[in-house]
């Protein structure tokens, strides 16, 4: 039973009572004041065209007949034109009799849902920032998946570019061979110290070329170069503060293209796309290595893919779009060859989507991509899990798809979530201070190893399944503690404040769930499950954790419809402290009063039960034993 239903169904049979033409009313619900005593409020605003009377006096007029209706109304008030209605204590402890802790699910026939996350480049291992993409992506997909939703789980990997060809290129130059095998290292790891060293010497064959352009001296640039870094020079004389900064990350980049060692990967790039066979073969043999790493980290994080999509695969696509939009007159070419898109009506820009020389940019590619998905799977909503740097990007991917005709793609969604700092500070994955996945995953299981012994506290003895609680609880402590966090706000990741067995946290949670199952087992054959509903007087706190427990369906489905985890993890928090407040006053075990004994017992069994499924959307798994 859903306690909003079953009042809209008994309301509507009040109004039809009423007034002859209630038959397709529709009722409106708004979360009840605090300060006001009730269960839910009727918003009667829009009821007045079937009575003829003002806001106020509808709800009144609706509240006399509706209480006369129904023995289950305890009392109804009315605040202007809002009716509050506070059902009995009764209705509550019988709808916690039926209670399963399940989504309701209002339209079954929605189109399936597509969300494209993880999207990692093979040049290095999946890193902090890949972490909370990853556990975003799979506790939306749970999370639609619970609310009624077909979800299709799809991962772009960036398998080719200049990136893959410099550490394919470092490891080519000083390499010697090695192998995840003969050196100990996981793959991603391997590859990923590869790309570092190619930075490291990278910067030093550059850093020569940048001084001397500073100076004033383009001697070691091109004609082509030269002439650019002339004009970003003389700009630099007259600027300062972030201008300049900005100025000079543009002569950095045209003096690590002056180096030796940036034309030879360029050139390899080349090669690769040519299809040289020996360059294919590395890149192979280098990605290979790539995919066995990530396919581990995945494991552990609990993360998997309905479908995996390559970038070496999908980059040409979109040309042919391009040419459908010059012929449609959506796109324009410049005297230089160039393809365009004028946005600047809609806010933007223009925005360049195949090059003078032919070649495709990224959007180019995401349009292809778009569409192929869409001729695959003809999903309702498209989802990508990519961070806030990308809005843009986002914002003319969708614009462009419905400029050329593609109206499917007003379902395109960017979830788009702040970037993931330590207490030190930022990351630098070019200089190798990057935070790895996998090391961040051993620190949080060690923490929760340590904090553990410092308490001295666990009911298992056994080594094997020791560690494999500690598993259990440090990786709660990652997933909790980045997915609590609203997506779209900046966060800081800090390990030992995720371990916190006593703040908002996984582990604290967990801790709940254990201290429920460790009371299920003591009253087991204790007290008596079974309980006469009509022998318990109204008690506050009672009726609170049972409308607590009664919002998780509207919980998952707001999470659900605003891609947004951190309801679920933080509705699982407050009813996990509520449960702990609840049980701290009242007893179980000791309770005289044998319906009182049960209730509780029961409010403690369907509380476990939906600590559980409100984590499991998460990815987090709950410990029996703690």
């Amino acid at each position: 039973m859903n306690p909003e239903q079953w009042l809209k169904g008994k309301l509507k049979e009040t109004l039809t009572k009423l007034y002859p033409n209630a038959a397709d009313a529709a009722l409106v619900f708004q979360p009840t004041r605090k300060d006001v005593e009730g269960d839910f409020t009727l918003v009667c605003f829009g009821l007045t065209k079937l009575s003829g009377k003002s806001p106020a006096d509808t709800a009144h007029e609706i509240a006399e007949a509706f209480r006369q209706d129904n023995a289950e109304v305890a009392g109804c008030s009315v605040i202007n034109g809002f009716l509050n209605i506070n059902l009995t204590f009764q209705f509550w402890v019988n709808y916690l009799q039926q209670f399963e802790g399940k989504v309701s699910v209002s339209d079954s026939n929605l189109k399936p849902v597509m969300i494209e996350y993880s999207s990692p480049n093979t040049n290095k291992p999946l890193h902090l920032g890949h972490v909370r993409n990853n556990l975003l992506g799979v506790s939306v997909a749970r999370i639609a998946a619970a609310a009624g939703r077909k979800v299709i789980k799809v991962n772009l990997v960036n398998d080719r570019g200049i990136h893959i060809c410099k550490s394919m290129l470092a490891w080519k130059h000083s390499g010697k061979g090695e192998t995840p095998q003969s050196s100990g290292l996981k793959g991603d790891h391997l590859v990923g110290k590869y790309y570092v060293e190619f930075d490291k010497a990278l910067k030093a064959q550059s850093d020569p070329i940048l001084q001397a352009i500073l100076a004033g001296n383009f001697s070691a640039l091109d004609e082509r170069q030269a002439e650019r870094a002339s004009i970003l020079w003389n700009k630099l004389q007259q600027s300062e503060g972030e201008k300049a900064e900005e100025l000079k990350g543009e002569l950095k980049m045209l003096a690590n293209g002056a180096t030796p060692l940036m034309k030879e990967a360029q050139e390899m790039l080349r090669l690769w796309e040519a299809g040289d066979s020996e360059t294919i073969a590395l890149w192979k043999q280098m990605n290979g290595w790539v995919y066995e790493g990530f396919e581990q980290t995945y494991q552990r994080m609990g993360v998997s893919f309905d479908k995996i999509y390559y970038e070496s695969k999908t980059y040409l696509l979109g040309k042919q779009l391009v040419e459908e939009g010059l012929q449609k007159g959506v796109l324009f070419r410049k005297e230089d060859g160039s393809v365009w898109i004028d946005l600047r009506s809609e806010g933007l820009d223009e925005k360049l989507l195949l090059r003078s020389d032919g070649t495709s940019v990224y959007m180019t590619q995401d349009l292809g991509t778009a569409v192929q998905r869409h001729e695959e799977f003809e999903a309702g909503n498209y989802v990508y899990v990519v961070g806030n740097e990308q809005d843009y990007h986002f914002k003319v991917l969708k614009l462009v798809l419905l400029k050329l005709g593609y109206a499917w793609a007003e379902g395109l969604y960017h979830l788009s979530y702040g970037m993931v700092d330590l207490p030190t500070g930022k990351m630098k994955s070019r200089e190798g201070t990057v935070v790895d996945a996998d090391d961040l995953m051993d620190e949080v299981v060690a923490e929760a190893r340590k904090k553990s012994e410092e308490l001295g506290k666990t009911e298992i003895s056994d080594s094997e399944a020791l560690a494999g609680l500690y598993e259990q609880i440090g990786m709660a402590a990652l997933k909790y503690f980045i997915l609590k966090v609203d997506p779209k706000k900046r966060m800081v990741f800090n390990p030992a404040e995720s371990i916190d067995i006593n703040g908002n946290t996984g582990p604290f949670i967990q801790y709940s769930y254990a201290r429920i199952q460790s009371i299920l087992r003591k009253a087991e054959g204790v007290v008596n499950p079974q309980y006469d509903a009509r022998a318990l007087p109204n008690e506050k706190q009672h009726r609170l954790m049972i409308r607590t427990l009664e919002q998780y369906s509207p919980t998952v489905q707001a999470a659900a419809d605003g891609y947004n985890p951190s309801l679920v993890a933080n509705y699982a928090y407050d009813l996990a402290k509520l449960f702990n407040q609840f049980y701290h006053e009242f007893s179980i075990l000791k309770e005289e009063d044998p319906n009182w004994a049960s209730l509780r017992l029961e409010l403690a069994r369907k509380t476990g039960e939906t600590l559980k499924a409100s984590m499991a959307l998460l990815g987090i798994e709950m410990p029996e034993r703690m």
